[in-house]
């Protein structure tokens, strides 16, 4: 596949109406200004992972992303964490987190127990099936990602972490001017 995400066939070429028109291969010329069409080719990018990701959690785990995520959350929290920390962590609803929580346990891969000092509220946390089970499906999903960037070199990450750093601290300049952009905001190892 080219660079216009088409493998270099015409709008008016035979196979035209076989092509699957994405947001970045609909952007023509200079109808746009760079800063759209380097989104455009983010979101392309991200979606393309997303859906190869959730394709293969499906197919080789019977796992969602959602259920994925809300267990690497977990993974990270040995002591557990309330259903408020999982949504703020994972930036979703209190409803959608309940949901998955409850799917999670009704599978036994989480376990929920009152949190010490507040009978309100509860400590979610991956039960030793759930951990197992988190743990090879971590290991896949590196491997995955590992595949989907193994044509890129190691100058080219680091060049593409350097660079996806400065983009994330100029949109969060631009979101809040009030904040003042740090050093973690352009380093490679901060998400």
């Amino acid at each position: 596949m080219d660079e216009t995400g088409n493998g270099g066939m015409t709008e008016g070429g035979a196979d035209a109406a076989a092509i699957l028109l994405d947001a970045e291969t609909r952007v023509h010329g200079d109808d746009h200004r760079a800063e759209l069409r380097l989104w455009l080719r983010l979101l392309t990018l991200t979606n393309l992972i997303e859906s190869e990701i959730r394709s293969r959690l499906r197919g080789e785990f019977d796992v969602t992303l959602p259920r994925f995520d809300l267990m690497a959350q977990l993974e990270k929290a040995p002591k557990g964490l309330t259903l408020g920390d999982l949504s703020r962590r994972m930036m979703v609803s209190a409803g959608n987190v309940t949901g998955l929580v409850e799917r999670l346990v009704q599978d036994g891969l989480v376990e929920r127990r009152p949190a010490p000092g507040d009978r309100r509220s509860a400590l979610v946390s991956l039960t030793q099936e759930g951990r197992a089970g988190f743990e090879a499906m971590a290991h896949a999903h590196g491997d995955w990602i590992g595949d989907l960037f193994a044509d890129l070199s190691d100058a080219d990450i680091d060049d593409l972490m350097r660079l996806l750093g400065r983009a994330k601290a100029s949109a969060r300049t631009a979101a809040d001017p009030t904040r003042t952009t740090t050093s973690t905001d352009k380093e490679p190892s901060n998400g």
